[in-house]
């Protein structure tokens, strides 16, 4: 109960006193074991998190409550972001905007919708009518589109749909394998590898579709390299940096394993004077902590060996099991196993549109290190 005081918004399905035969979705009120009440919440019948909590007192009608909620939402980002130079970007990031159990994106017209559970799926049953409602001043075209297990709610999706992000053009596919094209929590960071890749030469491992090689190209950049094992995403790359008037003489693109790549640019003794790291998840569970703890270490060993000396390591993890210090101790044992040394000058996080609560470090996932390779 001390958890929930504090805002801790998931209640575990061990932590209940005879969890009820409840369908996912139906509110239910939690109550201390003395009866007394303690927070409102949604079900869900197979999550190990029973309840995703809304209020810590009585809720009004969901159908009042959520739009009220959406429009707050939209509203704090619509303040910070210049919708000129950027339409795509998170309206909604679960709990920490107190709508838990879900995401929703805004790639131009479109709005692209997470749902973290059965639970989820039925209390926001009516999100297709909420949602329009709540987005304007902007507008949600007609139609609904279902893929992959996210939901869009707007015009029926082209080919090509090509957003803005800092006045950067880019190809994005949201919902394609569960992505979109462009992981809109690293804007910010993408912006600052722009701010110091003027001159440098830049190697984006685990590229996708070239967002940070894009970036630091558009900055300046000498030369950069992209480095993703999915040619598709690579052909994405190209057309993203051909859609911003970018030389391609200057940019590589390489189909490959990043560790395999590291390797034999180790052997050949290859370096760039800024090398950017952002593989996928090493560390979805708890369990894989250790197993995460030794791949990191083993690619920022990689990393560090092919940077200049002074270079820049830029290096992200998005595992909320693996904490902020157990990343950095990775970056300095792995630099250290290359003959290295790691100085770090910032450690940053997501985008202001994927806000954290104090109290929910389980939303506190992305972690983007900067610092000096000697």
């Amino acid at each position: 109960m001390r958890a929930l005081r504090r805002g801790q918004p998931w209640v575990y399905r061990d932590a209940l006193d005879r969890p009820p035969p409840l369908a996912s979705g139906t509110l239910v009120e939690l109550r201390t074991r003395n009866a007394r009440p303690a927070a409102v919440g949604y079900w869900d019948a197979r999550s190990p998190i029973a309840v995703r909590v809304l209020e810590p007192g009585p809720l009004p009608d969901p159908d009042a409550t959520v739009p009220v909620r959406l429009r707050a939402a939209l509203r704090m980002r619509l303040e910070r972001i210049d919708r000129a130079r950027t339409t795509a970007f998170r309206w909604v990031h679960g709990e920490a905007d107190r709508l838990p159990g879900i995401h929703v994106d805004l790639y131009d017209d479109v709005a692209v919708v997470l749902f973290d559970g059965d639970g989820a799926h039925a209390f926001y049953r009516d999100l297709g009518r909420w949602l329009p409602e709540a987005a304007r001043p902007l507008t949600l075209r007609a139609g609904i589109d279902r893929r992959q297990g996210a939901r869009f709610f707007g015009r029926v999706l082209p080919e090509d749909l090509v957003v803005l992000e800092n006045g950067i053009r880019f190809e994005v596919s949201p919902g394609v394998g569960g992505k979109g094209g462009l992981y809109l929590d690293q804007r910010e960071n993408r912006e600052e590898v722009k701010r110091r890749a003027r001159g440098r030469s830049v190697l984006n491992l685990f590229g996708y579709t070239g967002g940070f090689a894009l970036y630091a190209a558009c900055g300046g950049a000498r030369s950069t390299d992209t480095v993703d094992v999915a040619q598709p995403a690579l052909a994405a790359a190209r057309r993203n940096f051909e859609r911003n008037g970018l030389a391609l003489y200057q940019a590589g693109f390489h189909c490959d394993d990043a560790f395999e790549f590291l390797e034999r640019a180790a052997a050949q003794g290859l370096r760039w004077d800024l090398v950017i790291s952002d593989p996928p998840s090493f560390a979805p569970r708890k369990a894989a902590r250790e197993n995460a703890r030794r791949a990191y270490t083993r690619l920022h060993r990689a990393a560090a060996a092919v940077t200049e000396p002074g270079g820049l390591l830029c290096a992200a993890s998005c595992s909320s099991h693996f904490g902020s210090d157990e990343f950095l101790d990775s970056l300095t044992a792995g630099a250290r196993a290359a003959g290295r040394h790691f100085e770090l000058e910032e450690l940053r996080g997501a985008g202001f549109d994927h806000p954290v609560m104090r109290d929910f470090p389980e939303g506190d996932y992305l972690k983007f290190a900067i610092g000096k390779v000697l």
